[in-house]
Formats: C-alpha cells, sequence, structure tokens
C-alpha cells in the first residue's frame, strides 16, 4: 500500500499541512519540525510525486551525477564526460544532467538521491569513493533499491567492488565478470555485523552497474616503483579516513611494502583531505616526523602539489633529495615542476562509459562489473635515493 502525506504526518507527528509546507519550501517552519518530518519521509520512502509504483513506468528526461567535489579535477573530467554522452545523442534521446555536489557527506549524498527518485530521474551515477560507515552503507542499499524498483538505471562510477556487492547482495569474487583481473588478496569490508532482523533491501543486480578504478592495484604499482629505485623510508600522505578509496590506494601501498619486507611504520602515515593544503601539511608533519624521509607518496595529484610545496620549504630538492608521486594523473601533472610521476585512471573513457549506460545505449559488462587497470606513470619527480 502506498505511503500517503498522512502516514508522514501521522509519524512526524505533525499536521498533513505542516509536511505540505516542509516540502514545498513556501513557508517557515522551525528546524526541529522540520528535521522531524524530513525522517518520516525518509523512514517511510515518501513519494512526494505520487506512489512509486505509479513511477515505475514513467521517468524524466533527469540524470543525477553524484561528485564529492566539482572544483576536483578528478570529479569535473568524470562528470563532463557523462554530461557530453547524455547531449550527445539521438535528436529526441537527450538527457539533462544534474550535478549534485555533495561535499563528501554521507547525509547529503542520501538527500540528493531521495531528491532524484522524487524527479523520477531516469539514471544516475555516483562516483568516487564512499563512506565505509556501516550504517550509511544500509541506507545507501535502500535507497538505491527504490530507486531501482522506480525503473530508474544506477551507474557506479569509480566506487569500489564491495559497495556493488553490498547493494546487490552479491558475494564477492563470485560471477562479478570483471574487465581485468585483480590482484587475490584484496582487502574487504570487516566487522559486518548486521543484526538477524534487519536484513536491507537488496538492488537488483540487473538495475546497477558499477565501474571501478583499480586503486590497490595502482598504489602498489607506485610503491613498488620507488623502493625498485631504491627507497625505503616511503611516507604516504593518504586521504580521509573510512573512505572506500582511501582504504583501497593505502592497502596496496601497504601490501608492497610487505611483498618487499618493509615494516609498514605507523609513524610514517598522516591522513588527510584530497586537496593541496592537506597535501602540504600532512607532509611537513611526515618529515617533522622523520627527517631522514626519502620519499613520499600522496593520496592523488592535488595533494602532492601541497607535498611538493613543503618539501622545497624544508630546503629540500625534488627528486634528489625527496622524490614525491601522485595519484590519477590530472592534466596539470605533467607540467608540475618537476614533471609528477603518478598513476593514471581512464576517467575520461571510463564517465564517457558510465553515461552511455546510464542512457541505456551501451550493454552492461559481464555480471554488471568491470574494473579498470590503473597504469603507472614515471615522470621527473621520482629518481634514486641521494645517499
Amino acid at each position: 500500500m502506498a505511503v500517503t502525506l498522512a502516514d508522514v504526518a501521522a509519524r512526524a507527528r505533525v499536521s498533513a499541512a505542516t509536511v505540505s509546507r516542509v516540502l514545498s519550501g513556501n513557508y517557515p517552519v522551525a528546524a526541529s519540525t522540520r528535521g522531524r518530518v524530513l525522517r518520516a519521509v525518509e523512514e517511510l520512502a515518501y513519494v512526494v510525486n505520487g506512489p512509486a509504483s505509479a513511477l515505475a513506468a514513467a521517468s524524466s528526461d533527469l540524470v543525477g551525477i553524484l561528485v564529492n567535489d566539482i572544483a576536483d579535477p578528478f570529479f569535473g573530467i568524470i562528470a563532463g564526460a557523462v554530461q557530453t554522452e547524455l547531449s550527445g545523442a539521438a535528436q529526441g534521446g537527450e538527457k539533462l544532467a544534474v550535478v549534485c555536489n555533495t561535499g563528501g557527506s554521507p547525509e547529503r549524498e542520501l538527500t540528493y538521491l531521495t531528491l532524484l527518485q522524487r524527479q523520477r530521474a531516469a539514471a544516475v551515477v555516483l562516483t568516487g569513493s564512499a563512506s565505509e560507515d556501516a550504517a550509511h552503507a544500509r541506507a545507501l542499499t535502500a535507497t538505491l533499491a527504490r530507486l531501482a524498483e522506480a525503473g530508474t538505471r544506477v551507474v557506479l562510477c569509480g566506487r569500489p567492488t564491495g559497495v556493488a556487492a553490498e547493494a546487490t547482495g552479491a558475494v564477492p569474487g563470485e560471477s562479478q565478470g570483471a574487465e581485468e583481473t585483480r590482484e587475490p588478496g584484496k582487502a574487504r569490508g570487516a566487522g559486518k555485523t548486521p543484526e538477524a532482523d534487519e536484513t536491507p533491501p537488496r538492488v537488483p543486480l540487473t538495475a546497477l552497474t558499477t565501474l571501478a578504478f583499480d586503486n590497490r592495484g595502482g598504489a602498489r604499482q607506485l610503491t613498488a616503483h620507488l623502493i625498485g629505485l631504491g627507497h625505503r623510508r616511503i611516507g604516504c600522505v593518504a586521504g580521509p579516513a573510512g573512505r572506500t578509496t582511501t582504504g583501497e590506494r593505502l592497502a596496496g601501498h601497504r601490501a608492497a611494502l610487505a611483498a618487499y619486507g618493509i615494516e609498514d611504520t605507523p609513524r610514517r602515515t598522516v591522513h588527510g583531505a584530497y586537496d593541496r593544503a592537506s597535501g602540504y601539511d600532512a607532509a611537513a608533519e611526515l618529515l617533522r616526523r622523520e627527517a631522514g624521509l626519502t620519499a613520499i607518496v600522496a593520496a592523488n595529484d592535488t595533494a602532492a602539489l601541497g607535498v611538493c610545496a613543503a618539501v622545497r620549504d624544508r630546503g629540500l630538492r625534488i627528486p634528489e633529495d625527496v622524490s614525491v608521486a601522485g595519484f590519477d594523473d590530472l592534466p596539470f601533472s605533467v607540467d608540475a615542476t618537476p614533471a609528477l610521476t603518478t598513476v593514471r585512471l581512464p576517467l575520461q573513457e571510463t564517465g564517457a562509459r558510465a553515461g552511455r549506460l546510464a542512457m541505456g545505449r551501451e550493454e552492461r559488462p559481464p555480471g554488471g562489473l568491470a574494473t579498470l587497470r590503473a597504469e603507472l606513470i614515471v615522470r621527473a619527480s621520482t629518481s634514486v635515493p641521494c645517499l
């Protein structure tokens, strides 16, 4: 039975008129009341434009693209490629792209997805990393399931395979049909203890497609490259804790250290955001902790620019005194001084493919999963250590 406005009002302990005011946004409502109403809407999966069953066969010309930070070239390149595919369809088949900037907030991500459901979005493309919080994963799964039930195509672009497995209930590693073979031993989510009577809805396997980057393999290649040059004291400017991409890249870095018998010393890792200022601060802290570091790997190319600035501000040379490496191969990395050694991800190609999948113009990969290879790009910012 469809959820009604009266059901929401009863759950929020307000009148139906108050619910209407909150949802329309045209009238002032106390913040506490507004919060209760929005929680009730989320808990009951209320769809403003009518019962979900009536929307299953009808969709709009809107496609939502969720990004963590549109100012970050990583997301800008992917979102631009998706949008190009949406506007490049045959006459009459174009879709309107709506870019939703979450700022990395799990709550905002869920809010945007719910709003897209109410707008009967034809498809949604979720880009970049996800929160590792178990409660958010369950809420995200429930939200994606509702979108799928309403006929919305869902594409995860640059999100790890574990997110897709959580959403669909698939067993990681079984019948995934990855286009690129992932190295064995990939770290998976641990400590999942959902309550026995709390089984979240699953997204139908045919409704969700995942295009995942091999972050772990790329990070392992990068650290192995530095070790091969002779570096043993390697600092790591990791991304923000609690994000899937951070976990994968850090796992790859640690796997390379372990493979060469190098101790993973906690003081050689500092977490921070994927921006220049965080890269600078993290590198300064690493060099304060251990002045003898000969190399630093950064969470991404933007953070690597901050690392380079911090190294220079200490009177050190790159790469003679400290080698620096990034990740993603963003357009500016080749123009840095010196040019940045990094790991190239096929951002443009993957975004375009996500756009075609969202439009239904490309066949889904086997098992709904394709893992895209990461490529080591060696440039002038890394060399043998000065002994």
